[in-house]
């Protein structure tokens, strides 16, 4: 089930890096983006951003390395929670 949740992930991503776009296009412009990232082409950016991160989760998923990757990127918070 990994294998295809990931696959998934890898596709939905590469088509928002690929047709940024068409999202802008049928979407809009994102306020956040466009404050944060830049004036002119801060939502172009946050689309592509969206899309890598889509893209590098289903990597993770795809490998099948989950769970060991949240365990750790929690492990800074959960250090101070074990007893000594």
């Amino acid at each position: 089930m990994s294998i295809i949740i990931g696959l998934a992930a890898i596709a939905i991503g590469s088509f928002l890096v690929i047709k940024t776009e068409w999202f802008l296009d049928n979407f809009g412009r994102i306020a956040w983006f466009e404050d944060k990232l830049g004036s002119e082409g801060g939502s172009r950016l946050g689309y592509k951003l969206v899309g890598m991160l889509f893209i590098l989760i289903g990597i993770i998923y795809l490998t099948g390395n989950h769970n060991s990757f949240m365990g750790w990127l929690v492990s800074p918070l959960t250090k101070y929670n074990t007893p000594s």
